[in-house]
């Protein structure tokens, strides 16, 4: 699971050659599972902008005090600094306008606020409860008690009683994926033809369930997966 930070840029924080993105791992260095870490590495595939993504953990703060700030991701660019998925959108978005648009205008930009909300508090709340047991499960040993304390104070419920859980809210988890899969029945993505920040931001959702949950979370026929999978495709990530 991941934290939010307070959106913000600075410059001057860091000069270089290259774009680098602290990206949350576990204890598998090649297992990266933030939903907004995802949002970010999709729109910048989406802008063309190559970038080294750079391992982090829940209690390696010190490795991104640069920053001002705890959480990732982080966003090295030249010589701007940016946090928080929804800053780095904005931000690319403004520094690179000759690439294509992340939002397809002013007008679907601000629908797009929409499903950022939608997912933060309705999908990604359902999917929390299904996931924190599983998370806790890859995480780095150094990490686990920092992920126990601050998620069972957050949820008001140890991990080994979620996990005891697990069938009802994998249901909750269903019954909310519904009006999702009824709209990818019908297209695509979900920006039409072609996918743009709004199929970012849900796929790093959904994305985060595949990456942690210890059984799959679709069919492999699910209107869902095989969306999730035309995403990959469209920008050339590989799962």
């Amino acid at each position: 699971m991941d934290d939010r930070a307070s959106p913000r840029v600075r410059a001057g924080c860091a000069v270089s050659a290259l774009r680098r993105l602290y990206d949350l791992a576990g204890a598998d260095p090649g297992l990266r599972f933030s939903p907004y870490c995802w949002r970010t590495k999709l729109a910048l595939a989406h802008k063309g902008l190559p970038v080294e993504t750079i391992p982090w953990r829940f209690t390696e703060k010190e490795e991104i005090a640069f920053s001002g700030q705890k959480l990732v991701p982080v966003l090295i660019d030249g010589e701007k600094t940016v946090s928080d998925s929804q800053a780095i959108a904005e931000y690319l978005e403004a520094a690179y306008p000759h690439a294509p648009s992340l939002f397809g205008g002013p007008q679907a930009q601000a629908l797009t606020q929409f499903i950022r909300r939608w997912t933060d508090g309705v999908l990604q709340a359902a999917l929390v409860y299904v996931l924190v047991p599983d998370i806790f499960n890859v995480l780095h040993e150094k990490d686990r008690a920092y992920f126990r304390e601050s998620r069972e104070a957050r949820l008001g419920i140890t991990i080994e009683a979620l996990a005891a859980q697990r069938s009802q809210h994998l249901a909750t988890l269903q019954a909310t994926l519904a009006p999702l899969r009824a709209t990818l029945k019908g297209q695509k993505f979900l920006a039409g033809d072609n996918p743009l920040y709004a199929d970012h931001i849900v796929f790093g959702a959904l994305q985060w369930g595949r990456k942690t949950s210890s059984t799959p979370l679709l069919e492999g026929d699910d209107p869902i997966a095989l969306w999730m999978a035309r995403v990959l495709d469209y920008y050339g990530v590989k799962l």
